[in-house]
C-alpha cells in the first residue's frame, strides 16, 4: 500500500475583476500521519507569541506587531521536512483572453487548479485533498476536478484520490499556511512593497528557499515550489 497525503489548497486574486494584475492558487501537503503533530505545533506558536490558539493565520492580516509569530511560521515550515508548498502564478491577468478559449473565468480557474496540483500526484500514493470554501457552486466542480486528476494518471478507478472536499479555511491550520505561503508569492509577483513587515517575510522566504519567487522552479522542487504559468492565457500549461 501507498502512503496517503493530504493537500491543503487556497487563492489569492483569483477573481477576474479584482483590480489585481496577478492570480495565485497553491497548497501545502504532508503525509496523513503527521497532521496532528504539525497542527498542534502551528497553535503552539500562536500561543508561544502571545496569541490564542484559534487565531486565524492570514497573510492579509500581517503586522509588524505580530512580526515575530509570522516568522516563527515560516521558519518552522523550512525546519519540518514534511511539510512542502506549490504555487502556481497566472502573470497578466489582465490579458486572459476566455472568449477565445470559448470557457468562462471559473472554468479557468479549475484548469488552473489541475495544472498546479497534477504535478503532486504519484500514482502509487493516496490524496486527500481540501479546498478553502470559494462559493455554493463548487461541488459538481470539485467533482470534476477529481475526474480530471484520476485521469491525468490513468487512475480511471479513482482510488488514488480518496477525497476532494470544500473546508472553511479557519477551521483547518494548513490551510491557513496556504494562504499565508500563496499570500507572500502573490505580493511579491505583484511588485507590492507598502507592508514592511511582508517585505521581511518575503525575504526570510526567498533566503530560506534560494528562490526568486518570481520565476519557475525546478519541475521536481517539493519544499518551495514555484511555477510561473506561461500558457496562451487561455490553454492548460505544461510544468
Amino acid at each position: 500500500m501507498g502512503r496517503t497525503y493530504n493537500i491543503y489548497c487556497d487563492e489569492s486574486c483569483h477573481l477576474e475583476h479584482d483590480n489585481s494584475n496577478v492570480m495565485v492558487l497553491g497548497c501545502v501537503w504532508c503525509p496523513i500521519e503527521k497532521k496532528d503533530e504539525i497542527f498542534t505545533r502551528l497553535r503552539e506558536i500562536k500561543v508561544r507569541n502571545g496569541l490564542k490558539p484559534t487565531c486565524e493565520l492570514k497573510w492579509n492580516a500581517v503586522s509588524n506587531s505580530k512580526l515575530s509569530y509570522y516568522i516563527d511560521v515560516l521558519d518552522y515550515f523550512f525546519d519540518m521536512s514534511d511539510i512542502h508548498f506549490r504555487a502556481l502564478v497566472v502573470q497578466n491577468k489582465q490579458n486572459l483572453r476566455h472568449a477565445e478559449y470559448r470557457q468562462t473565468h471559473d472554468e479557468f480557474y479549475y484548469k488552473m487548479y489541475f495544472d498546479m496540483l497534477k504535478t503532486i500526484l504519484t500514482p502509487q500514493e493516496f490524496y486527500n485533498i481540501y479546498i478553502d470554501i470559494k462559493d455554493t457552486q463548487g461541488v459538481d466542480k470539485v467533482e470534476k476536478l477529481k475526474e480530471y486528476l484520476c485521469n491525468n494518471v490513468y487512475d480511471y478507478d479513482k482510488h488514488m484520490i480518496k477525497r476532494i472536499q470544500q473546508v472553511r479555511s479557519h477551521e483547518v491550520e494548513l490551510i491557513e499556511l496556504a494562504d499565508f505561503m500563496i499570500g507572500a508569492v502573490c505580493y511579491r509577483n505583484r511588485g507590492l512593497d507598502d507592508n514592511k513587515a511582508k517585505i521581511q517575510i518575503i525575504e526570510r522566504l526567498m533566503q530560506k528557499s534560494g528562490y526568486s519567487l518570481i520565476r519557475s522552479t525546478l519541475y521536481k522542487e517539493d519544499k518551495v515550489n514555484i511555477f510561473i504559468w506561461k500558457g496562451g492565457y487561455g490553454h492548460v500549461g505544461a510544468n
